[in-house]
């Protein structure tokens, strides 16, 4: 009789084998281990970031600062920039100011002064035309005159005083002009020359060698045709010709000009004769 058959249950072949795996935590030992651990890892990051952070902070001053301070000084360079352009702006405008006021009273000046000389010019035009006109008047008298001259004083022969006493009396209303030897212009000794030279007496130029020439006449003695002259013999400072009746005539001044003054208002201060 055959034995039952006892079933055989296969086995691992680790089932004799002892486990060394670590018993399992319990769940909430694992949560509260884990969540601990967590903790205290966030903790420290926290700590750590915080840290991180304090200790950065400086470090983040320190690098944006001079981006700072380099956009502050471009600002400040570029307000300095514009101030001074404006500064030169202000004081080109200035210069270019009193520049134009400059030019205008200097254009003011101008016309000023030409309009002075344009007065002048026609003042001193119009005493040409005046004297002119007083010249020919007289060209009608010149004819008597001589007779006129001989009867009012002792002439030298040949009538030469009338000569010089015309020609000087011809000269009246001319203008005089230190320096100046005529025919319109004159001053005392040039008239004096001019007019003795009409007669062939070469008298000097200047009045100090005028009243050195000819003969001394004492102021009662003088007659028609004498010198007289003022100021020292020799240092003489001007001189006329004495035309008979207490009067002389003479190339006077800027302001008169050759004129027939009284011998009483200017006394003389001697007299010389050449003729």
């Amino acid at each position: 009789m055959k034995e039952p058959l006892v079933p055989v249950v296969p086995m691992s072949h680790t089932a004799h084998i002892r486990s060394h795996r670590k018993p399992r935590r319990s769940a909430t030992s694992s949560i509260a281990v884990r969540a601990g651990v967590a903790g205290g890892v966030l903790s420290m990051a926290a700590a750590g970031a915080s840290a991180s952070a304090n200790a950065a902070e400086p470090v983040t001053q320190t690098i944006e600062l001079p981006t700072l301070t380099a956009d502050l000084s471009a600002q400040v360079a570029q307000s300095a920039a514009a101030t001074q352009q404006a500064a030169a702006n202000y004081e080109l405008r200035a210069e270019r100011d009193a520049a134009a006021a400059k030019a205008a009273a200097e254009a003011k000046k101008d016309l000023a002064e030409a309009k002075k000389k344009a007065e002048a010019k026609k003042k001193a035009a119009e005493a040409a035309r005046k004297a002119a006109a007083e010249r020919a008047n007289r060209s009608a008298e010149r004819a008597t005159l001589s007779a006129s001259a001989s009867t009012s004083v002792s002439a030298p022969a040949s009538g030469s005083v009338a000569t010089v006493i015309a020609f000087l009396k011809a000269q009246v209303g001319d203008a005089y002009v230190m320096g100046a030897t005529g025919p319109n212009a004159w001053d005392c000794s040039s008239l004096v020359q001019a007019a003795y030279k009409q007669v062939g007496v070469d008298l000097p130029r200047v009045s100090q060698d005028q009243s050195m020439a000819g003969t001394d006449v004492p102021l009662s003695d003088i007659q028609v045709g004498d010198i007289l002259y003022w100021g020292g013999k020799g240092s003489a400072y001007h001189v006329g010709v004495y035309i008979g009746n207490g009067q002389y005539l003479d190339a006077a001044n800027p302001s008169k000009g050759v004129v027939i003054q009284d011998l009483s208002g200017y006394p003389a201060s001697g007299a010389v004769r050449v003729l």
